[in-house]
């Protein structure tokens, strides 16, 4: 499922694209969000079909070496253990899997160089060469392989991250958390599944709900953040504040005055991480020390109104 992180950097980014374009429709920009929540969604889906496209492409290669005009002992007789893979053969068969792929219209189809690619990476690998010359054939050691795949070899593949960017410019930054939630599907397939069980999109309804009234807070509060920006970087230039860093600490106001039942330590501690991947080096500890002087003045003005015990 999207995890709440995710969900906080599609609202930051949002922000980010609705205040540098000018946007003049807040529902647009809000359906653009909508969009790219979608869109990393698909990309779980699209991902977890990768490995299916690798082991055809093997078996179509084994199948064309069998048709050489001289084939060896090797080329007639090659060693299906990778084909037959049963992890990858249960996400193969899983209606679950290829329905939601059909419907979105997601394949690999038209990028058989890539495939091709991965798979020659796949196969230098010590792992799978360990793997295609083991003479266990377990369900723990299929799902290994395919979980050392989808952990080594995709999130730095530039192949991968340059036919992503060509599909949809939604996935920028995608590829990480499409992957984790990959991983906690392999994680949860047991061998006697006769169906992969996909991750929802949501935890709750209340995520969804979540990351629009963060977002359209955030554009409508804007200014008013701003102002308490202003005041607790009393001895800075503003204006000269890395433009994202003032992203961040207006969405994080925006989360600390407008959901209750979220403990302040959470939005802080999500807010100083997310800074870590998407603004400057020192950013982190900058905003770490401004939302600490922003709290007491949100504090010391009655907005921060939280609900159920530890929440502060």
């Amino acid at each position: 499922m999207l995890s709440r992180r995710l969900l906080r950097v599609k609202a930051v980014k949002a922000l980010y694209t609705h205040l540098k374009s000018d946007a003049d429709s807040l529902m647009a920009s809000e359906k653009t969000l909508i969009e790219s929540v979608n869109k990393t969604y698909d990309l779980y889906f699209h991902m977890l079909g990768l490995v299916v496209e690798l082991a055809r492409y093997a078996e179509q290669r084994q199948e064309a070496a069998k048709q050489k005009k001289l084939p060896t002992q090797e080329d007639l007789n090659p060693n299906r253990k990778f084909v037959d893979n049963a992890v990858i053969n249960l996400i193969a068969n899983s209606d679950s899997v290829n329905d939601y792929l059909a419907a979105r219209k997601l394949s690999w189809a038209q990028y058989p160089e890539l495939i091709k690619t991965l798979f020659n990476q796949l196969e230098q690998t010590d792992y799978y060469q360990q793997y295609m010359l083991s003479q266990e054939r377990s369900f723990k050691e299929d799902l290994a392989l395919v979980t050392n795949f989808y952990v080594n070899e995709l999130e730095e593949s530039e192949a991968l991250e340059s036919v992503l960017d060509e599909q949809s410019i939604l996935w920028n930054d995608d590829l990480g958390f499409a992957l984790i939630m990959v991983t906690r599907t392999l994680s949860n397939i047991r061998s006697s599944h006769q169906e992969v069980k996909v991750l929802p999109k949501f935890k709750s309804e209340d995520d969804f709900e979540f990351v629009k009234e963060l977002f359209t807070k955030s554009v409508i509060n804007f200014d008013d953040s701003l102002a308490y920006i202003e005041k607790a970087t009393s001895n800075w230039d503003v204006e000269r504040l890395a433009f994202m860093d003032n992203l961040i600490m207006a969405t994080a106001i925006t989360e600390f005055v407008t959901f209750p039942s979220i403990p302040v330590k959470v939005t802080l501690d999500e807010y100083i991480e997310i800074s870590k991947y998407y603004s400057t080096p020192g950013s982190g500890t900058f905003i770490n020390g401004v939302l600490d002087k922003i709290l007491a003045s949100l504090t010391a003005d009655g907005k921060i109104n939280k609900s159920g015990r530890g929440l502060l």
